[in-house]
């Protein structure tokens, strides 16, 4: 497989720079809503995890917006923060334009599936988004073909590619349907969304047809300069 080399001049440019912080400032600030929602939970007695997903019950539905910021305990939103700061902030900088879209459909479109086919429990917890985000993180690189996103994508594979057992029931107490949802979405958005956000390539000039050298006479010439006996 042949990998594109991003133009430098694009990858490391002040505007690029500013464009990764400001990610990583909502990826920041979005980690920290998740946070203060658990520990006002917490302290407070709130019992807002009642606010979470039900399947097939229509007061569950509203679920679909809340339950990503609930956590069982301290263990299961300690789990889901580094992912969700990682995964937020890659799509946020590598895929912006896509960014607009990926990251609502995820947070409802897992919502909603998982309402579908989930078990009749409580469902809750940022996991489900994660898997989406990291999906399209992940496969979106591969598509793209360029040095800076399949290294992403090598890096997330590394990273969180154990994560994978998190699709199959193993576990009674997790949501593999949350799990599952998130990551089929996350499958569908990076095949949708593949032509867009991809980075200006750098080009050397011996790929440019005009400057390839002739090595070979045109198929008309009659040899006649040929300098061998």
């Amino acid at each position: 497989m042949q990998l594109d080399t991003p133009d430098p001049e694009f990858v490391t440019s002040a505007k690029a720079r500013h464009n990764f912080l400001l990610a990583a400032r909502i990826a920041v600030i979005t980690t920290a809503v998740i946070w203060f929602v658990w520990i006002a939970d917490a302290y407070l007695g709130l019992d807002l995890g009642r606010f979470g997903l039900r399947p097939r019950d229509l007061e569950g539905l509203l679920g679909l917006f809340t339950a990503p910021l609930l956590h069982a305990n301290f263990e299961h939103l300690f789990a889901n923060t580094l992912p969700l700061l990682v995964s937020l902030t890659a799509v946020l900088y590598l895929y912006p334009n896509a960014a607009m879209r990926v990251i609502p459909m995820t947070w409802i479109g897992t919502g909603i599936l998982a309402w579908a086919i989930g078990r009749p429990s409580l469902h809750i917890g940022a996991s489900g988004f994660v898997y989406g985000l990291l999906a399209f993180v992940f496969l979106s690189g591969l598509f793209r073909r360029d040095m800076r996103s399949v290294g992403v994508s090598l890096a997330v594979w590394f990273l969180y590619g154990s994560m994978v057992w998190g699709l199959l029931p193993i576990r009674p107490d997790m949501s593999w349907e949350m799990h599952f949802s998130g990551a089929l979405l996350g499958v569908i958005m990076a095949f949708l969304y593949t032509d867009r956000d991809r980075v200006p390539i750098k080009r050397y000039e011996w790929e440019d047809d005009d400057s390839v050298p002739d090595w070979f006479p045109d198929e008309h010439d009659s040899g006649d300069n040929d300098p061998r006996p």
